[in-house]
């Protein structure tokens, strides 16, 4: 028997560059808020999903058994979920299927990290997911990958890289409305492209900030549901994993979210995404991946992502606005936790919640899409009222 699965409740810290919280007390602030957010005690949480990228951000190996108390978790079933970025789409995916396969009436599921304890730089951890003989040695990095991602996007479709520095300069503008933003400010297309160039073409505007930071959500099925206010249905999800090799992709289109998006549209009956999502949170730790996300989840046409921001209609009082929360741009990147928080600012909006950063479309459907793992893992959830 399947049951219909509602989020009920969301919550999470403020993201920071180098929080004075630690990791325990992370996880307990977000799922307390979400807690309250929903009106439940903890004794009504049957399951816990916790969702958090590599331990050696924190310092602490099998970090999931670290949190155990502090998630509530003690005595009860407890998943964690660990796919890098991704994880702020599979761990709500997994809450989801605990409570749609009736394992759970009632799941808390919980995403954070805190990359501030891996000195010096966290990108020195990154360099150890790659294949040790053949990507490993270049002493490769994340940004190092972006650029020649940033660059091939760009040229295969002719965009222009003041059309890229317009999404960082909406979405870091977006961000000035959120309460938990590490990075809201107002600058200019000139501020990005005159920034300091990390490897070109990506500049440092470009380029989502290192961050601590937990959020949580609360998903339960329909017969507790029906006694909440304002809950927001999951109606669809979907995941799919590409090639570890990045060398073996197509940098310029992302296939493997079209393929999950599409797992998520038809399994929520949607025919026409362009016309059909109204609010869209799509993973930007790149100022590109944005428009580039937006294509794969088939709200822009191959190849086209860059009229979503030419023609406004990404904008918060656009069409379909995307990254209304200020993304990860703006709002900042505890990696698992950052796709968490995409997918509770969806909520917020669909339950009209979202304060100054409610778009002006009323929207009664909306999509989130987190990406990771090698580069090569999304997951999408589309959600409505």
């Amino acid at each position: 028997m399947s049951y219909e699965v509602a989020v009920v409740g969301v919550g999470q810290t403020k993201f920071e560059y180098q929080s004075k919280k630690t990791t325990q007390e992370l996880v307990f602030e977000a799922a307390k808020k979400a807690l309250d957010d929903a009106g439940m005690t903890l004794e009504e949480i049957d399951t816990v999903v916790y969702g958090s990228a590599p331990d050696g951000f924190d310092g602490i190996n099998m970090k999931g058994e670290h949190v155990i108390d502090a998630a509530g978790a003690l005595g009860k079933p407890f998943e964690r979920v660990f796919v890098g970025g991704a994880t702020g789409a599979l761990a709500p995916i997994t809450g989801y299927y605990h409570v749609a396969s009736g394992l759970s009436r009632a799941t808390l599921v919980i995403c954070q990290e805190k990359m501030s304890p891996c000195k010096p730089k966290p990108q020195g951890l990154f360099n150890t997911i790659f294949d040790e003989f053949t990507d490993r040695p270049m002493g490769i990095n994340l940004i190092y990958i972006f650029a020649l991602e940033m660059n091939r996007y760009m040229t295969v479709n002719k965009i222009k890289l003041e059309t890229l520095a317009k999404v960082s300069v909406k979405n870091k503008k977006n961000a000035m409305d959120n309460p938990y933003a590490q990075l809201p400010m107002e600058i200019t297309v000139e501020d990005v492209l005159n920034a300091p160039v990390m490897a070109y073409p990506v500049t440092k505007y470009h380029i989502s900030p290192s961050s601590d930071g937990a959020a949580a959500a609360v998903f339960v099925n329909k017969n507790i549901a029906k006694y909440k206010e304002k809950p927001v249905w999951i109606a669809g999800v979907g995941w799919c994993l590409d090639s570890t090799y990045w060398t073996n992709r197509d940098l310029a289109y992302p296939k493997y979210v079209e393929y999950a998006a599409r797992q998520a549209y038809n399994m929520a009956g949607i025919k026409n995404p362009q016309k059909e999502i109204q609010v869209a949170e799509p993973y930007d730790p790149f100022s590109y991946k944005e428009l580039q996300h937006a294509e794969g989840l088939l709200l822009a046409n191959r190849g086209e992502g860059w009229k979503l921001i030419e023609e406004g209609i990404a904008y918060r009082d656009g069409k379909l606005p995307l990254s209304p929360s200020g993304g990860l741009l703006g709002v900042g990147n505890p990696i698992a936790a950052a796709g968490m928080m995409k997918f509770n600012e969806i909520v917020l909006q669909l339950r009209g919640d979202a304060g100054k950063r409610q778009v002006k479309n009323n929207p009664k459907v909306g999509v989130v899409q987190a990406w990771g793992g090698l580069m090569q893992f999304t997951g999408v959830l589309v959600l409505k009222a």
